[in-house]
């Protein structure tokens, strides 16, 4: 429908801006069809959507049909995501589409699946003609597979990195036991972030930039807390994804600008300490002088370490001039298999983390030359070969155990919902494709289809008192939060994605402010309507959104 600026007569009245207008914005802004321009930039999930059993699934093929796909940092899909991403593949190989696949740290198996898939559907086939792959003689690498005349192709190769190998010193900050009585614990701070604290007031001496990475939130936040107290607000920083949209894009705006590579702009005066969640593994172009990492699976340890020393050119303190990771969220000292932080071993399992932590032992106080050592230690912990010490080998036997079970489940939780299921891959038609499809399914359903874990709720947060209602950043909104078209983004900078435990809270409390409910992008938005403390209740928990911390989150059983 046109708009009143372009000439269109008022005596249109209603027809014009009611719901006929709204019509034509939801088509265009639909999940479905973002992928039919000609170029397009998303998530891996675009990809993934396209290999589910349901409605419209073939406007999401046709638009990757025709197009080159490129797919990056694909090591991070877990087993369940993997299902799609290699029928995915499977049906981009059955068209000929040419697909990049990108990855510093790609464990051996997961190069084979995914070489397979795409061959499979270049032949129309369940399983390709039996082709060897062979592995990689060194790093950096690239393989190509792809079908001719005379049948499958593959050619592997490597060549010299760009720059030498970085020595990196592994040191373990064992996890202390909550009794240290160091001077900053007895402050109020945990005993693990006391000995952060400590060994930074060593470290940091002669100035540096510091990347801390915790595996969560609530970890981030109070070891946050802790390090401001010693080094004050403008030298400690925080980045997570608990914060809103707006603070988010800021602070990592901010990061790459104190973090960044040498002549763009970036700021490396003084010292300065990066607190960060798993936001900062990959894809994030930071550059610091020391890593404070919490134990993660070695290829995820190995992206967190590229951050490291990475470009060439900056001038370093001398006490950080020896590029060093130091691991914490573990205790390896003592007999028997180690401790493992329990939050970390909830989002990783505890197999990998044991043979990791093996790993992490042999290596403490030497080095690992990086990048060129990657390949090895992943496939060392990726394989079947022994790794751990024989002390740890009944924890080891009982947690691959506990792994293979979960892994196979969630393949088989996969599976209902692959576009083509086991066996037909090699049927001439695609009569019954749809066989047992999920039809129509709301946008976070849909979202948690290709993704395995407990779904989370996105809210938008808002803030209200006696005077009315305003965006986070301050601009006011109408009395039911009606939105003018220039205060849009500003609502929309408030989006903050709250923990898994209270999603169903989310879902059955909260709902779109009465001035939304006709708006194309905020109608299907959850408001969370913040006092002036900036806090709110949601069921038996109390949310207060912190300008330094973000959103944290009180009561309940597990916040308590």
């Amino acid at each position: 429908m046109g708009e009143d600026e372009y000439g269109l007569p008022s005596s249109f009245g209603e027809t014009a801006r009611g719901p006929e207008r709204r019509a034509p914005a939801e088509w265009f802004l639909g999940r479905r069809r973002g992928l039919l321009s000609p170029f397009a930039v998303g998530t891996i999930d675009q990809l993934l959507y396209a290999a589910t059993r349901t409605k419209h699934v073939m406007l999401r093929m046709a638009g990757l049909v025709g197009k080159v796909v490129i797919l990056d940092e694909v090591h991070a899909a877990d087993v369940y995501m993997s299902q799609f991403l290699l029928e995915g593949l499977w049906w981009l190989g059955q068209a000929g589409v040419p697909v990049l696949l990108l990855s510093a740290t790609l464990p051996p198996d997961q190069r084979r699946s995914l070489v397979t898939a795409y061959l499979a559907g270049a032949q129309s086939a369940e399983a390709p003609a039996a082709v060897e792959l062979p592995e990689p003689v060194g790093y950096p690498s690239v393989t190509a597979a792809w079908l001719d005349q005379d049948g499958p192709k593959l050619l592997v190769d490597s060549t010299k990195s760009w720059r030498e190998d970085l020595p990196v010193r592994v040191e373990v900050i064992d996890e202390p036991a909550a009794d240290s009585g160091s001077p900053v614990e007895q402050a109020g701070t945990s005993a693990a972030d006391a000995a952060v604290v400590d060994h930074l007031k060593e470290r940091l001496a002669g100035g540096g930039r510091v990347l801390v990475i915790r595996n969560t939130v609530a970890r981030a936040q109070a070891t946050f807390e802790a390090l401001r107290k010693e080094f004050g607000t403008k030298e400690v920083r925080l980045l997570h994804g608990r914060l809103h949209a707006g603070h988010r894009a800021d602070r990592t705006q901010g990061a790459l600008r104190v973090l960044g590579p040498p002549g763009a702009g970036t700021e490396r005066t003084g010292r300065l300490i990066l607190v960060a969640t798993q936001l900062a593994e990959q894809s994030f172009d930071v550059d610091a002088d020391l890593l404070i990492t919490d134990l993660a699976p070695i290829d995820l340890l190995l992206q967190r370490i590229g951050r490291l020393h990475r470009h060439d050119g900056v001038k370093r303190p001398a006490l950080l001039a020896q590029p060093t990771v130091l691991i914490t969220g573990t205790r390896l000292s003592g007999d028997g298999p180690p401790w493992i932080l329990p939050a970390t071993e909830k989002i990783y399992g505890r197999y990998l983390l044991l043979r990791t932590a093996a790993e992490v032992t042999k290596a403490d106080g030497g080095v690992w030359s990086v990048p060129g050592q990657v390949p090895e230690l992943v496939a060392r912990v990726y394989g079947t070969g022994p790794v751990v010490p024989a002390e740890w080998a009944d924890a080891e036997a009982q947690a691959r155990q506990d792994w293979e079970e979960r892994q196979e489940k969630r393949r088989a939780e996969a599976a209902k919902y692959l576009l083509t299921r086991a066996g037909e891959h090699g049927e001439p038609t695609l009569a019954g494709l749809h066989y047992g499809g999920h039809g129509t399914l709301a946008e976070g359903q849909f979202e948690a289809l290709v993704r395995d874990g407990d779904r989370s709720a996105e809210v938008v947060l808002v803030r209200r008192d006696d005077k009315g209602v305003y965006a986070m950043t301050g601009r006011k909104l109408g009395p039911g939060g009606e939105v003018a078209a220039e205060v849009v983004d500003d609502v929309l900078a408030g989006t903050v994605r709250l923990p898994v435990s209270l999603t169903s809270l989310a879902e059955q409390e909260l709902g779109p402010l009465p001035g939304w409910r006709d708006h194309p992008w905020l109608r299907y938005s959850l408001a969370l309507e913040l006092d002036e403390r900036g806090e709110a209740v949601l069921g038996d928990y109390r949310l207060r959104y912190d300008d330094l911390l973000g959103l944290v989150v009180s009561g309940g059983r597990r916040f308590g």
